[in-house]
């Protein structure tokens, strides 16, 4: 039970090997004469300090506003859960795929898809628990992709801190598309947790619930303590994954049995050793992320809790064992298949950015005819509280800033 897939042969990876070097020479094409100095342009721009704060305006103000309709909501609960949850998965898609347009579209990063052409026909069309591996610092990014990619980003879910959900914007957002928060501290946790699932059982989307089984983001210091750990507890070492926590991924395999059809187990990896930044995206800096998902059915997972720690462990394993052989070939197994990326959310980001530019633009035309010193300090001031509040939500994506949660493991 606790085998998941057979191990490849050698033939098999040099035919994926073969298939990345074809990636690698099809992206190193020359361009064509008389592009690069435009393109050359356009990357600069990308980089300036008006477009990022353009890109944060419009980010913030239409989560804002965003927020206000999802409050507007709140009387339709009683009446029409069911509706009330539809609307507000709208809602989060109007805000979230502004971060995947940035991704896709401004940055031209593109996630390149490892997996089963079979399972591929039931992504977006089930619910699911998607488990990532948390190595990056836009991990979260990517994820999202592969949730817009198959329509599920409006109705995916995920578990965050408590405090996030007292803030505007994501926090609030979050708050009604009723993701799973806690505390981290497992016995004030376990009920809100438990209680949190079974609302998603009646969900009426098609949802994924994405965790990070790990806890918290991989650094060498976290790598050396968990490893520690596998020693103590005599589980074979992991070199680029964690130890998994168990107990949440139990208890949410329990509470979503007969709701959840599969576990999707994701691996993800950059191409040429890349060390990717939000703000690196921000920039306009083009990413080379591939990920590896395979789809397993969660009746294969067990309900003991004791065999469901060791599977999850043996998953892990296997996770780290695909990253292995990925530095050493540059690529995954199995078969690329690509979606096609859907234009919704660039044009849902140029709507939001079209629509809030231009009070801003009347704001400026006022502020140039008024002469006003009080109107200009107020502008200086909102753009630099914008700057501010955008460049915190930066900081808290970096490695270093990641909690030390999951240390040491249970």
């Amino acid at each position: 039970m606790l085998i998941l897939i057979k191990p490849y042969r050698q033939t098999v990876w040099r035919q994926h090997f073969r298939q990345c070097q074809d990636c690698f020479i099809a992206d190193r094409k020359e361009p064509k004469p008389g592009t690069t100095d435009k393109m050359g342009l356009v990357q600069w721009l990308k980089g300036q300090f008006l477009c990022h704060l353009i890109i944060c305006y419009g980010f913030l103000v239409s989560g804002l506003l965003v927020n206000l309709l999802q409050i507007c909501t709140l009387p339709l609960w009683p009446i029409n859960k069911q509706l009330a949850r539809r609307i507000n998965c709208k809602l989060g898609y109007s805000l979230t795929s502004q971060s995947v347009a940035l991704l896709e579209w401004w940055s031209g990063t593109e996630v390149t898809f490892y997996t089963d052409p079979a399972d591929y026909q039931t992504y977006g069309k089930e619910n699911a628990i998607v488990v990532l591996n948390h190595n990056f610092e836009i991990d979260f990014l990517c994820g999202w992709t592969f949730c817009d990619r198959f329509g599920v980003l409006g109705a995916s879910k995920c578990l965050a801190k408590k405090e996030l959900s007292y803030l505007p914007v994501i926090g609030w957002m979050w708050y009604f598309l009723e993701m799973v928060f806690i505390k981290r501290k497992w016995e004030e946790d376990k009920r809100s947790f438990v209680q949190s699932l079974q609302n998603l059982r009646d969900y009426p989307e098609n949802f994924w619930f994405l965790l990070h089984c790990e806890g918290t983001r991989f650094t060498e210091e976290k790598h050396q303590i968990s490893m520690e750990v596998a020693e103590k507890k005599g589980l074979p070492k992991l070199k680029h994954h964690l130890l998994p926590r168990t107990k949440g991924f139990w208890v949410a395999v329990q509470n979503l049995r007969g709701t959840v059809a599969a576990v999707y187990c994701c691996t993800l990896n950059f191409r040429n050793n890349e060390t990717p930044t939000l703000l690196g995206v921000i920039n306009g800096k083009k990413y080379h992320p591939d990920l590896y998902i395979r789809r397993i059915p969660l009746e294969s997972v067990p309900e003991d809790e004791a065999e469901c720690s060791s599977w999850l462990h043996k998953l892990y394993q296997e996770k780290d064992q695909f990253q292995e052989d990925y530095s050493h070939t540059g690529c995954f197994p199995g078969p690329v298949v690509t979606p096609p990326r859907g234009p919704w959310s660039l044009i849902n980001w140029i709507g939001w950015t079209c629509l809030l530019l231009y009070p801003l633009y009347l704001l400026l035309v006022q502020l140039v005819l008024s002469g006003s010193i009080l109107t200009i300090l107020a502008t200086v001031a909102f753009c630099s509280a914008v700057s501010v509040g955008v460049r915190w939500m930066i900081g808290q994506t970096e490695i270093k800033r990641s909690s030390s949660y999951g240390v040491p493991l249970n």
